[in-house]
């Protein structure tokens, strides 16, 4: 979820994103919709019935997809193949199957897929045309891509299957009593408008999908805002538009919340969605109260765009009908439910295209060691992922301006192209660069465009007058989680 590739402050749409040419196309198009929808009924009905039946039939269910998966790998992916050699040649149980890091698999990419015609040029190639975002490669993929905040960018491949499967983990959420309510009356209320706050320039994984989904269903009422854009010009769009459910990242929700309670922001979503970013159980509870709505909290990622969705005791449940979490320490030994991992361990049921099997996510995870009071069957976890802060800079007239982490490493990413580093509020007004160690010239060449970069960005939030200076020490993780925060404050705030 990073990069707005697009002119800064620029809009995405369904009709911005390529019309079709002419009545065949429509014709296709349609056809696909249709099938696309049979898919996505079915595998929701399928969700409902196993979880209605109990954790025994989630279990057989969880257990038999895992055991398809790794026999499937192991037949059609090169990258697993070489990697089992050495196991026996019989079924075998997921523990039983090696780690895999994102390292070891995106290095040999060609391999890793199970289609001999996905490869990494064709994929690249279609990745560096910016209006494929949310169209299917080769008609029948959705590819998008991933910033690399570990250091390590990813590429990742969809299939029809693992779309379904996603699209039907958010409708079951959806139909549950508490929301099913506030969105029937959305889509009869405001005819249905939808808006996502998110990075449009470029193919992650949010506005991707949000394409896809626009580009497939006859739904007009849907339009994707930047992440880029000044809070003040995102403030008045959205009062203009105003939007019956609102999707975005904890961080940009808890400004628009803030902006809501001085009354500059004047709309009534009847439903948020959440994603992207920790949210905090405080943090939640004071979004809902600005806006009167309830907020769907979901956990995902690049690797697996529904992992756990949140409940109302402020727990992630994961969908472990479809996904396996495996929390552990960093010698990948299972970490004790009650206990934080080191990191967690997925694999995701759904998707074939690129499996992912025992991949080390990064995160760490809390795993509840009893059933959730809010009476879900599913397991119950928090969540350590992206926890940058929100960095407020004081301009030139003194005014206070709120800046978010993702749009500042989004600029340092596109401009610089560099996937380790970390910016550190030393100021008020003063902005601190600390770039991994390399060799001396492409430092200085990434320190000048990053910089360049900054400076403009900051220009157009009114911050024209902060200092951007080059940090002589490379960046710094946290000493409590291990990990490495993108986006830091070390000064004293007022």
């Amino acid at each position: 979820m990073r990069s707005d590739g697009q002119a800064r402050g620029a809009s995405a749409s369904p009709e911005g994103a390529g019309k079709p040419g002419n009545a065949r196309e429509v014709g296709l198009r349609a056809a696909d919709t249709s099938i696309a929808a049979s898919a996505w009924f079915s595998r929701m009905t399928e969700i409902w019935w196993t979880r209605n039946a109990g954790r025994s039939a989630i279990d057989a269910a969880r257990a038999s997809r895992a055991s398809s998966l790794i026999a499937f790998a192991r037949e059609h992916s090169p990258v697993y193949q070489r990697a089992w050699r050495d196991l026996p040649q019989r079924e075998l149980a997921l523990a039983e199957v090696p780690v895999a890091t994102k390292r070891e698999v995106m290095a040999h990419f060609d391999d890793w897929v199970t289609d001999s015609r996905v490869d990494r040029a064709g994929i690249e190639a279609f990745l560096a045309d910016r209006t494929h975002i949310g169209e299917r490669y080769l008609g029948r993929y959705i590819v998008w891509k991933s910033s690399g905040s570990t250091g390590e960018p990813g590429i990742f491949v969809q299939d029809e299957i693992a779309l379904a499967t996603y699209d039907a983990l958010i409708a079951v959420q959806l139909a549950g009593a508490r929301l099913a309510g506030p969105y029937a009356w959305g889509l009869l209320s405001r005819g249905g408008r939808a808006a996502l706050i998110a990075a449009t320039g470029d193919h992650f994984a949010s506005i991707a999908s949000w394409q896809r989904v626009c580009r497939g269903t006859p739904w007009p009422n849907a339009r994707a805002f930047s992440v880029m854009d000044p809070l003040p010009r995102l403030v008045a769009e959205l009062n203009g538009y105003q939007p019956a459910f609102l999707a975005s990242y904890p961080t940009v929700l808890a400004q628009l919340a803030d902006e809501q309670a001085a009354g500059r922001l004047s709309i009534a979503p009847t439903c948020l969605w959440s994603g992207g970013e920790c949210l905090a159980p405080a943090t939640s509870a004071a979004i809902e109260r600005a806006f009167g709505c309830a907020l769907i909290n979901e956990y995902g990622a690049s690797e697996c765009m529904s992992i756990a969705y949140g409940c109302r005791e402020g727990w992630l449940h994961v969908n472990d009908d479809w996904v396996v979490l495996e929390p552990v320490d960093r010698d990948y030994r299972p970490t004790p439910a009650g206990e934080t991992s080191d990191t967690v361990l997925l694999t995701n049921l759904a998707n074939r295209i690129q499996p992912v099997i025992r991949y080390d996510l990064g995160d760490s995870v809390l795993a509840k060691p009893e059933r959730c009071a809010c009476g879900s069957r599913l397991p119950a976890i928090r969540a350590e992922g992206r926890h940058d802060d929100v960095l407020s800079f004081e301009s030139a007239d003194g005014a206070i301006v709120s800046v978010l982490p993702l749009a500042l490493t989004t600029v340092v990413e596109d401009a610089a192209d560099v996937h380790r580093f970390q910016l550190v509020q030393q100021a008020p007004d003063r902005l601190a660069l600390r770039l991994e160690a390399s060799d001396a010239s492409r430092r200085r060449r990434a320190w000048h465009a990053a910089a360049r970069a900054l400076h403009r960005y900051l220009a157009e939030q009114s911050l024209a007058n902060v200092e951007i200076v080059l940090d002589g020490q490379p960046p710094v993780v946290d000493p409590r989680s291990g990990k490495l925060r993108e986006v830091i404050v070390e000064h004293p705030r007022a």
